[in-house]
């Protein structure tokens, strides 16, 4: 099924996991699947890895596990260190497998992998989607501004390019202040960007978590989300209890304000998807 179709039923609520790394097998990743498959997510989005990454056959098996247990798959695929005939083999693995969705990312500049120079962005991949058969593409944005932007409007800009390109759907980039995400809706959607949008959302479970995607990404911490790691960086569990929390009243602020979608980055974690689903399954379904 395609995922643009599940917008006009209902707020969408789906998952991302990642492939195990390269010296494990994929199946150790099988169990995680079974658990969040019967948390009934829209979709689950597979990350892949950059150019020459032997991870990549494995990104493909698991989202052909994933079709297969009945959900429909979402592939990653980035394309700075591709070409046209790299893509394309992906694309027909994609269509081998039943897999119609993919997510179109540029990716992240490794500084050990030279990019190469068929697609400098992701509009670029998503014209060249288009004319590989009928895919579902989805785009990603950032809600607090891509690192490589001077300015929110910039990047705005930028945003309605890749939407014109044929960007059925967006997934937000993680965030922690839900205000920042309705000032980019209002931003977007005052710029004609009128596709159906998903948040973002990590559950925050450890300290070395945090700093690591904040590095990654510049999301900004709130005060009172200061304040909980401040709190319970020394007592794991109640950090993670508290981060569950956070994340769920995140997410309740949301489909109360008439968000389009939810996207949890699992990390792979089912016992804090868990919690996480069956807390906000009412108001999802409502």
């Amino acid at each position: 099924m395609k995922v643009r179709e599940y917008f006009d039923k209902k707020t969408v609520f789906s998952f991302e996991v990642f492939p195990p790394k390269k010296t494990s097998p994929v199946e150790v990743i099988y169990q995680t699947l079974d658990e969040l498959h019967d948390l009934h997510p829209d979709f689950i989005s597979v990350t892949f890895g950059a150019g020459g990454s032997s991870n990549n056959s494995n990104a493909i098996n698991v989202a052909n596990k994933i079709r297969e247990s009945g959900v429909t798959p979402v592939l990653h695929l980035p394309c700075i260190n591709y070409d046209k005939q790299e893509i394309s083999a992906v694309l027909d693995q994609m269509k081998a497998n039943g897999i119609e969705n993919v997510l179109a990312l540029r990716g992240d500049i490794n500084p050990d992998i030279p990019p190469k120079k068929e697609f400098a962005h992701a509009s670029d991949l998503i014209r060249f989607i288009k004319t590989q058969g009928s895919f579902d593409i989805a785009g990603a944005c950032y809600p607090e501004c891509h690192p490589d932007c001077d300015s929110i409007d910039e990047d705005i800009a930028n945003l309605k390019i890749k939407v014109d390109a044929g960007a059925d759907h967006l997934i937000s980039q993680l965030f922690f202040d839900n205000d920042s995400f309705y000032s980019f809706m209002d931003k977007a959607r005052a710029a004609g960007i009128n596709v159906p949008v998903e948040a973002g959302i990590m559950p925050v479970v450890n300290k070395n978590q945090i700093e690591r995607m904040v590095t990654t990404c510049g999301a900004s911490l709130p005060r009172k989300f200061v304040k909980i790691m401040q709190r319970y960086e020394h007592n794991p569990e109640a950090l993670r209890d508290a981060g569950i929390a956070y994340a769920i009243n995140q997410i309740v602020d949301l489909v109360a304000s008439g968000v389009d979608g939810i996207h949890l980055y699992t990390m792979n974690n089912p016992y804090v998807a868990r919690k996480i689903s069956e807390a906000v399954q009412g108001i999802i379904n409502a």
